[in-house]
């Protein structure tokens, strides 16, 4: 079909739109980024936008010259890995069993699940269970309370709804049960939904904090999202302080070209940018076909 004057007009007006849209979401990350590349005393002379005005590595070497950071960065690793890979199985299991029609109770289940999406224990009775199941100060406190998300649940079961039930049948013709089902037919045909799904729980993960700093004390176990917002905490602090001691002194020599506006946007480039990275490799499963030569009639 031939393209009229208005045709293009509309495609010029949505481009520069959307233009517009992309320069207004990535530009305060870039600038963030540029800014903890940038000296800190330069930074607070304003007038930062593109690029680094004078380039230094100093605000990072500030930020891992503790070790407890790259400690609780492999702790925020590990449980990004462990956690996600954990509520991933269990929830499509679940998801699973509450796909079949002919499950006893399914409606009773769904009720259930449904409640705990609108209506929770409370703080203290969660903080009085995780003590009583002994819990507290252990990695699987960060794991083991999001094994099950309803809501990715629902999710899941709608998506196993959807397949044929041809999958199934020809499966149980050749001798396998449940699990085999699961495990050789549905997970393989269900790359999509777990790539995606998988992607929000590793995020939720990574960016979780409030857990950590309730039911873990020691040093050892904080992630990286706890250790930084400390990091900040301590840098406002003794900026904010009204009396100049001698560990004051000594602390703001040791800064040298650092503020703490450049600290803010190095440590949050350190906790943004990993998982950022995970995204290249996930986002061909959002747009791959679910079903595409599984299924031949």
């Amino acid at each position: 079909m031939k393209r009229s004057t208005e045709d293009y007009v509309i495609d010029i007006v949505i481009y520069f739109s959307l233009t517009i849209l992309a320069f207004l979401t990535l530009y305060p990350f870039w600038n963030s980024l540029v800014i903890s590349f940038n000296d800190g005393n330069d930074t607070a002379a304003g007038g930062i936008t593109f690029w680094p005005r004078e380039f230094t590595l100093e605000n990072y070497r500030y930020v891992f010259k503790d070790n407890r950071m790259i400690h609780a960065l492999f702790v925020t690793v590990a449980r990004t890995v462990v956690g996600t890979f954990l509520s991933i199985m269990f929830t499509s299991m679940f998801a699973y069993a509450m796909a079949k029609r002919d499950l006893i109770g399914k409606k009773f289940y769904m009720i259930v699940c449904v409640i705990t999406m609108y209506f929770g224990g409370g703080l203290i009775p969660t903080y009085l269970l995780i003590k009583e199941l002994h819990l507290m100060n252990t990695f699987w406190v960060l794991v083991i309370p999001g094994m099950i998300s309803v809501w990715n649940m629902i999710i899941f079961r709608t998506f196993f709804q959807g397949l044929p039930d041809g999958l199934e049948e020809s499966a149980k013709i050749d001798g396998c049960n449940h699990l085999g089902i699961f495990f050789r037919i549905v997970l393989p045909v269900s790359g999509p939904v777990i790539a995606t799904l998988s992607l929000f729980t590793a995020v939720g993960h990574w960016n979780a904090w409030f857990d950590a700093s309730i039911y873990i004390t020691n040093q050892k176990l904080l992630p990286i999202q706890v250790l930084l917002n400390q990091t900040i905490r301590s840098i406002v602090a003794v900026e904010s302080s009204t009396q100049v001691s001698a560990t004051k002194q000594e602390f703001l020599l040791g800064l040298q070209s650092v503020t703490h506006k450049s600290i803010v946007m190095s440590t949050t480039m350190v906790a943004t940018i990993p998982i950022m990275l995970v995204y290249p490799f996930v986002q061909k499963y959002f747009v791959k076909g679910v079903l595409v030569g599984s299924l031949k009639e």
